[in-house]
């Protein structure tokens, strides 16, 4: 499979597995007395995890693409959100995707979620061998800020 095809292919996944994740039956009754309270924190995370994806991509600029393959005319984006979580748009993802699991209840969101965890993994892997090629500074910046899940305090 070349390149592009692998690239597409995780995207495609990635976009499967959201869809399932919203659109499968919701039970939230598994929760018991604490439906409430977790539907409620479910939908700040949701909230959350919006936030910080749309943050991330203005934070992208031009370097912005759905793709795990680097853009032609992109560049290295370090600071910001960045410098505390190499991948802030995929913990915004994860974020936003538990809320749902919250929200919706745990069969089957949770397996999908765990599924979209692994993919995304994956799909990171993949993106930052390129972004290694294509960017000498990457493999420093990746020793000291984590992939998915930012440091709070330098």
């Amino acid at each position: 499979m070349n390149l592009n095809a692998r690239a597409a292919s995780y995207v495609l996944m990635q976009f499967i597995l959201l869809a399932l994740l919203i659109l499968a039956p919701r039970d939230a009754s598994l929760y018991g007395d604490l439906r409430l309270p977790l539907s409620i924190l479910g939908l700040v995370l949701i909230a959350a995890g919006m936030g910080i994806i749309l943050y991330s991509f203005f934070a992208l600029g031009r370097s912005l693409t759905a793709s795990p393959v680097p853009k032609e005319d992109g560049q290295l984006i370090t600071n910001g959100l960045y410098a505390r979580v190499r991948h802030p748009i995929y913990f915004g993802l994860l974020l936003a995707a538990f809320g749902v699991v919250l929200d919706a209840g745990p069969w089957p969101q949770l397996a999908i979620f765990l599924l979209l965890l692994v993919l995304l993994n994956i799909k990171a892997s993949f993106e930052e061998q390129l972004l290694s090629q294509r960017y000498p500074e990457y493999k420093e910046y990746s020793k000291k800020t984590p992939r998915f899940f930012p440091r709070l305090a330098s």
